[in-house]
């Protein structure tokens, strides 16, 4: 996705509202627009909206229009920019596209819009994500992360990394053109100084991604346990609504049911699986399976089972949930686990608050009892984990996190080769390994291939 300086335009709302949008950008975009306007636009002054009139080719009155004019380089995308506000009709929309067309301008692809602003200057790459982060942005953590990265919060952090590293590559290439006078311009111990402080950088931000990533698309929440525990029931109580089907034939939910739920701040993404048993039903098994699967993905994994007391001691059914989360954990060990024990409202509660540090919560899914505890203590849980949104930086991009992976690979072995007393030569090539990766985050350093994987996620006319 290279930039190129043709005009496009595209509409920038989702159809069906009140009101549509079409965005010109480009250099003619002003002259493209006025040839299909009955009043001259050409002379409007930047920033400023004026009623108009879309005109046909037979110089028919299609809309009654409000026109925004922004003058390059006061505009998004730096270039000449008009919005065109329709009435919100679909078939109004696409005429004036049309006519757009027409007049000389392109369809803009996915993304291009803010591909131009990118390539103009206006912000950096990881700026430019956050655009789109923001666009989606479901809940109040999710904008508040994503609106510090489009303030460059990231990205200068990033910049300031590299240029540190760029400065003491400089001086040990020039080291090397004095090789023989043994000169010494970089000194060693900032420099590793430098290296330690940036892994620990890096490993922090790494860290951040299994909770920014779950923030971003929701905190997987698997709910699992024997049929007829009371699984869908809890979902449905969750979600104040009747999601998934209830029945006491046992082996009834046969798939992953899903659904989100924002609680406070934070989105959760409830998983209700198939029992946890072992059944000859094909369909059944294969439910079974996906269980297995989605314990895999789940950062908060919550076990149903019975508060009927069977035991002297402890609940029967709850220290057989105790054990089999032994079981599941050997492969999800990330993941907190919660059990719950339900159908309270028959049995006499029991205060057991937790087994073995896995917290015990009872309640009654069907008359929905304790379900506001289970919030809290899944609010508690995640943020416990995370950090002040305020001061500190939360990784939540796929492409940054192997990104700095790559580069903490190569910093770590620059640090050891250092500590080898390996020549200057050697060290110098994960360096600029290093700085490479960082320059890609940031869009220093692009390939159109890895423009085109970002920017088309993007919504046309965005």
């Amino acid at each position: 996705m290279y930039y190129t300086r043709d005009t496009i335009a595209a509409i920038s709302t989702a159809m069906g509202g009140a009101l549509n949008i079409i965005r010109i950008s480009g250099m003619q975009a002003i002259e493209i627009v006025n040839n299909i306007t009955k009043k001259d636009i050409t002379e409007q002054k930047s920033h400023t909206t004026k009623i108009n009139y879309i005109l046909d080719r037979s110089r028919e009155e299609i809309d009654e229009v409000m026109i925004t004019v922004f003058h390059a380089p006061k505009s998004f995308t730096t270039e000449n920019v008009v919005e065109i506000t329709t009435h919100g009709s679909p078939y109004i929309a696409q005429k004036i596209l049309t006519l757009l067309v027409e007049s000389g301008a392109r369809i803009a692809e996915k993304g291009e819009f803010t591909l131009r602003a990118f390539w103009n200057g206006r912000f950096d790459l990881t700026q430019a994500e956050a655009i789109a982060d923001l666009i989606s942005a479901q809940n109040a953590s999710m904008h508040r992360i994503a609106w510090q990265q489009m303030k460059g919060g990231l990205s200068q952090k990033m910049k300031a990394l590299r240029q540190d590293l760029i400065h003491f590559t400089a001086l040990m290439e020039l080291e090397l053109d004095f090789a023989e006078e043994e000169v010494e311009f970089a000194n060693r111990t900032q420099f590793i100084h430098i290296l330690k402080n940036t892994i620990s950088f890096i490993e922090g931000l790494l860290h951040s991604f299994r909770y920014g990533n779950a923030l971003k698309k929701g905190v997987p929440v698997v709910i699992i346990g024997k049929p007829n525990a009371g699984k869908s029931t809890l979902l449905n109580a969750l979600l104040e609504e009747e999601k998934a089907i209830v029945s006491p034939i046992p082996g009834t939910t046969r798939d992953v049911i899903e659904d989100t739920l924002t609680i406070e701040e934070i989105t959760f993404r409830f998983m209700d699986t198939a029992g946890l048993r072992t059944t000859q039903d094909i369909v059944e098994q294969l439910g079974v399976k996906r269980t297995l699967e989605k314990i895999q993905e789940a950062e908060i994994i919550i076990y149903v089972c019975s508060a009927n007391p069977r035991g002297s001691e402890y609940e029967e059914d709850i220290y057989q949930a105790y054990q089999n989360i032994q079981v599941y954990q050997k492969d999800k060990k990330n993941a907190q686990w919660i059990i719950l024990a339900n159908k309270a409202d028959l049995y006499p509660r029991n205060e057991v608050q937790s087994f073995s540090n896995v917290p015990v919560l009872f309640v009654s899914a069907k008359e929905k009892q304790g379900i506001s505890a289970l919030k809290v203590l899944l609010l508690n849980i995640v943020r416990q984990f995370l950090p002040d949104f305020q001061t500190d930086l939360i990784l939540t991009n796929q492409r940054h996190f192997d990104l700095l992976f790559k580069t903490q690979i190569h910093l770590k072995n620059a640090l050891e080769l250092f500590h080898q007393s390996v020549s200057t030569e050697l060290i110098s090539i994960d360096i600029k390994h290093a700085l490479h990766y960082l320059g890609q985050i940031t869009g220093d350093i692009s390939t159109e291939d890895i423009l085109a994987d970002i920017f088309t996620n993007f919504c046309i006319g965005k």
